[in-house]
């Protein structure tokens, strides 16, 4: 079976073969940290995270890295409005992100750079440009001569003569600084300073770095020249993404990536959520009426490079279909509890190979998590039925090592989907007793795992916790943070 994936770049789907064996690259476009995240920056990072999971458990060992915007003039209106500076609103709304994110369980990156760690490089970059003719001053500013580069429009399939100012909203239709531009496509590069702004030291005097020069800097610095997968969502292809290429490119020869990617977008009443439109709910408006993994359910269902719908009969539909799920992951938690499990016989194949064929050869096809999805549901419906058959009848027709396999691998798929289901306070108070020492003897077992690109130990050891009422979360730089009902 081969892993085939859509291409921005081709606009084609192509077999998927890594740089180097065995090890993926990834790079995501992350968030201006200026708001809280609405639903549009949440189903970027679940699609994202999934893709990174499904990835190491076909059994590569990947290093996913996703920046943070922390100089932009939203957040410097934000820092305005409020009477405070930009870092104080980028660090609480980063603070912001973590807290959404653990809570849909979104793996932390292995990385997040910011704009503001990365200025040696982009003023680096800005010069190495300007060497080579790809770049010029005016009164302070540096532009991108974007047509000096011949392949600029081959990822947006878009040609000079269509291009409009204002794409993507990150400048206004009528730009203020047209008049120093040679031409009215170029982009700055560098910023001059402006009174009461931020600035920053640089060979053509003080100033700030633009927008898209910051990812192709951060790239570089990270993760090399050319990268496996670069990320984002779709109102990022132009101008976006199509000038990281042009500044990358221009510089190095190399591409940038082989493969791009990009989820759709959220839309509410046929237009995009977004923070200008004024149409966005923010994922705490919704975590505060739905399950997390509700939400994440009702993101994985629609095919991720296709527009979401984002309505309430959505998300009540998918909060039923993660009842389904959540009561065939916990079939064994409580199956353990009531001692039916055989716990003195030889652990079985984790997983019955046709469940597993069937939901890699879907997932396989442009990471259709949707097929992906079905086979779990499959499963967790024969569980709810066994469920309703012991709880009514006292045993089962089925062995109870046909049930154990079927739990198993249910749990094993649904942990590459990223979903995870707690039993509740009754449950946890069941399967109590742990010391302090023992939890944290068990974690370090766990990173010692994950550090040995062993994921499906250290999700077994979570796994376990978990049904003992212990709940896990990880935050960036390899710290675990744990807690039950006594702490």
């Amino acid at each position: 079976m081969t892993l085939t994936i859509y291409n921005t770049l081709t606009r084609r789907k192509e077999p998927f073969e890594s740089r180097k064996p065995g090890k993926v690259q990834m790079y995501c476009c992350g968030i201006t940290v200026y708001d809280y995240c609405h639903l549009g920056h949440g189903r970027t990072c679940i699609v994202w995270d999934v893709v990174r999971r499904y990835l190491e458990w076909r059994g590569y060992e990947v290093q996913y890295v996703q920046n943070f915007t922390d100089i932009d003039d939203k957040i410097l209106n934000r820092a305005r409005a409020e009477g405070t500076s930009m870092e104080a609103v980028s660090e609480r709304f980063i603070e912001a992100y973590f807290e959404d994110m653990e809570r849909l369980n979104v793996r932390p990156a292995d990385a997040y750079p910011r704009a503001t760690s990365t200025l040696d490089g982009i003023k680096r970059l800005v010069y190495d440009l300007e060497q080579k003719g790809y770049a010029y001053p005016e009164q302070g500013d540096v532009y991108y001569s974007v047509r000096q580069f011949a392949d600029y429009g081959k990822l947006s399939g878009r040609k000079l003569e269509d291009l409009q100012a204002g794409a993507s909203g990150r400048v206004e239709v009528e730009d203020p600084d047209s008049q120093k531009k040679k031409d009215p496509f170029d982009f700055a590069l560098w910023k001059a300073a402006k009174p009461g702004e931020p600035a920053w030291d640089s060979p053509w005097g003080p100033g700030r770095p633009g927008w898209h020069i910051e990812c192709s800097a951060m790239v570089r610095e990270r993760l090399g020249e050319t990268i496996d997968f670069h990320m984002g969502g779709g109102d990022l292809i132009f101008p976006h993404h199509e000038n990281e290429i042009a500044q990358s490119e221009a510089v190095t020869g190399k591409p940038l990536a082989r493969y791009w990617l990009h989820n759709g977008m959220v839309k509410v009443g046929g237009e995009k959520m977004s923070k200008s439109l004024g149409n966005f709910v923010t994922i705490r408006d919704i975590l505060a009426q739905y399950d997390p993994m509700a939400v994440r359910l009702f993101v994985l269902q629609a095919q991720y490079r296709k527009p979401l719908d984002f309505t309430p009969e959505a998300l009540a539909a998918a909060t039923n279909g993660w009842k389904t799920l959540k009561e065939g992951l916990l079939f064994g938690y409580y199956s353990i509890i009531n001692n039916s499990w055989e716990d003195d016989s030889p652990n079985p194949n984790p997983a019955p190979n046709s469940l597993i064929q069937r939901f890699r050869e879907a997932v396989d096809e442009d990471f259709n998590f949707a097929g992906g999805l079905a086979v779990l549901f499959e499963i967790a419906k024969k569980l709810q039925r066994e469920a309703n058959i012991l709880v009514h009848q006292g045993e089962s027709t089925t062995s109870v090592r046909q049930l154990r396999q079927q739990w198993q691998t249910l749990v094993e798929l649904a942990g590459v989907l990223g979903f995870r289901a707690e039993p509740d306070e009754k449950v946890q108070e069941s399967n109590g007793g742990l010391k302090d020492e023992e939890i944290e003897a068990l974690i370090e077992k766990r990173a010692a795992a994950r550090k040995e690109k062993n994921f499906a130990e250290g999700d077994r050891i979570r796994d376990e916790l978990l049904s003992l009422g212990i709940t896990l979360m990880d935050r960036p730089g390899g710290v675990t943070h744990w807690h039950g009902k006594n702490n």
